[in-house]
This record gives C-alpha cells, structure tokens and sequence, in this order.
C-alpha cells in the first residue's frame, strides 16, 4: 500500500498494512540542539528533518480564508532588552530581546465594531486578489498523479478571530454583544466557502484541513452552548459542501482539553481530532464514548520523550492498547521540544515504528 491508501483506509477502519508513518514538526530550538547532540549539518527545517528520519507526509492545497492584505510587520520601538512589534495580523505585542517567552499584547486590531467593519472591509473582503494563488491549476497538476492524502484548508471559525481580537477581547463580546460575535463568524464562513469555490472540483481531495486551539488545559473557552448554537451549524455547512465532492474527513488541529466540544465536531462532520494533547485529554474515554465516529492523529505524550527510554517504552505500550480499534495514527501530541534528546527521539522513532510494523 501506499501513504495514501494507508491513510484512507485507517480513517474508514479498513485493514491496512500499517497505519502511515507521520510526525508533527519540532521546536526551532531542537535544530541547534540536537546538532550538538550529534545530528549532521545542513538539516535547518521541518522538511530537511522529516526527510532525515525517514517520515511520511500529507500536503495541503492552501487558499486564503484569513487576512488579505496582511498588515506591514515592523518594530514600532525598542526599549532595552524589550521591543515593541506589530505582526502580519495587526496584533501589538511585547516581546523579549533576549529569551523566549509569550509576547504581553498590548493592542488587537479588532477591539470595536467600528474596528471590525473595517477590517472586514478591507483584510476580509473575498475578492481581494491573492487568496488563491496564481498558479493553482499548476498546483493541482503537481498533486494529481500522487501515493500521499491531499488536504485542503478549511480555516478556522474562531481561532483566527480570537487573534485577532485576543481572548479577554472576545470573551466580552460572545457574554455582551453575542449577535456581533456571530456576524463575524458568519462573514468567516461565508468567505471560507467563496474560497473554496475556487478549488474544489479541480482535483479529488482527502480531507479537509482545520485549525481552531480553542481549549486550554481544563477545556474549551468558549461554552458548549455557544459552540453547538452558533459554529456547529456554521461548521455543517462547510462540511456539506465539501461532501458534495467526495470529502469524508475533516482534520481538526486544537490543543488542550477538548472533550467537551468533540460531539459538536462529530455532529458537523469533523471526525479526525489532532494533536491530542494527552496530558489534557483522555484519548481513550473519547473512543469509549464515541467508538468509530471518531478518529485520532496524534496522542504520544511529549513529556514522556523527555523522561527517556524507560518513559518512552510506557507510552509506546499505552498508545498499542488504543491503535487496536483503529483510526489512530500516532506520533508525538505537539511539535516535539528541545528537551527530547536527539538520542531518546531516535529510540522513540524506533519503538513507534516496531508498534506500526514499518520495516522498509
């Protein structure tokens, strides 16, 4: 079988060989890191690294559901060690000079309703020239004869908004201007659908592509009520246009605890959760509850990586008890930290692979 074969046979739990062989990327540090550790020069990327060990891999047709024109990134001031920056998305932060360490935001470019009409205006307008790239037909040409699953992005409902807003930001608004809150999410699905207008029919996808990380380690930060009544529905909608040209399969990206917002996705067709960060949710109390209308791409547990062989060997077995249902194609649960030796990640490689059956 091929990377393609396995991957969709896995999802509709079919027999298959063994499930692919992915990961999910690493830490800018772990480059430098691991070099010290022994990994050859040269290798200055996620895709010089996937290549290096030996990954399979997924592409996505990307089209732009998100700001266009995105905003002049600059440094609006340096004060000693600290500088102030405003981003592509128009957020102003403070970041440090000297480590690395989360950004204080300062300024949002969406904090009023008048701030939204013109950011709607003009960084959400759909017929902006440049959502879909110029090339696309030579895109899809690239893709067509292929042994590996093509996605296409779907976006984000509330992910890119609550960037651009910030999280206290918007939180405000969903409890005191609810029908404001939904008109944006509105506008977003609306502009998500023209986009994928453009590309759909052009080439047969695998699944759809989504980003969210609206939960934080104890759940979601929205409430389950507002999701089911304002976004699943919103979700359906894409979802079933998708349907209609063969799209089974929606790959959710969110971090932390999502139990709570999992039978929304489920019931607007998102049915692939991704990374699953399994310090904060319990993989294996979602396949109990949800059996085969839930898939899994992600769910080693990171930190067991940094604790060594003996720790990765547990993880390894915990993992081998959830793959006998089915859907699940592991790899670590996040981007994989500096903190991983080059040395306890090649022996987790290894192990994974024995659990997959890979041998080539």
């Amino acid at each position: 079988m091929d990377t393609r074969e396995r991957f969709l046979k896995t999802w509709n739990y079919e027999s298959v060989d063994r499930v692919p062989d992915f990961e999910f990327g690493y830490w800018d540090e772990c480059y430098e890191v691991w070099r010290q550790q022994g990994l050859p020069d040269g290798l200055n990327n996620i895709w010089d690294l996937e290549r290096y060990f030996g990954f399979e891999y997924y592409h996505t047709i990307t089209i732009n559901s998100g700001i266009c024109p995105g905003f002049e990134s600059k440094v609006l001031e340096v004060i000693g060690d600290h500088q102030i920056v405003q981003g592509g998305d128009g957020v102003i932060y403070e970041e440090s000079l000297t480590s690395r360490s989360i950004p204080k935001y300062i300024k949002f470019p969406i904090e009023t309703r008048d701030d939204w009409k013109r950011f709607r205006d003009e960084q959400l307008n759909p017929d902006t020239v440049g959502r879909v790239p110029d090339n696309i037909d030579e895109i899809v040409a690239y893709h067509k004869d292929r042994d590996y699953p093509l996605g296409v992005w779907c976006g984000s409902l509330y992910g890119m908004l609550r960037n651009w807003m910030g999280v206290e930001n918007i939180s405000i608004a969903i409890g005191l201007d609810r029908d404001w809150v939904e008109e944006m999410i509105e506008h977003i699905t609306e502009l998500s659908l023209k986009m994928l207008s453009k590309v759909m029919g052009k080439i047969e996808f695998d699944f759809g592509n989504w980003w969210e990380d609206m939960c934080f380690n104890h759940g979601p930060l929205v409430s389950p009520a507002f999701f089911n009544e304002v976004m699943v529905p919103r979700y359906k909608r894409i979802t079933s246009y998708l349907a209609e040209y063969g799209v089974k399969y929606h790959v959710l990206d969110c971090d932390g605890n999502i139990t709570k917002l999992v039978p929304g996705w489920l019931d607007a067709g998102i049915n692939v959760m991704f990374p699953v960060e399994s310090a904060h949710t319990d993989q294996a109390a979602l396949r109990k509850e949800y059996g085969k209308q839930v898939r899994f791409m992600g769910g080693v547990n990171k930190m067991q990586l940094i604790k060594g062989k003996e720790a990765i060997d547990e993880e390894i077995q915990r993992i081998a008890k959830l793959m006998e249902d089915g859907g699940f194609i592991p790899h670590v649960d996040h981007r994989c930290p500096p903190d991983v030796t080059l040395e306890n990640y090649r022996y987790y490689i290894k192990k994974k692979r024995e659990l997959i059956g890979r041998t080539d």
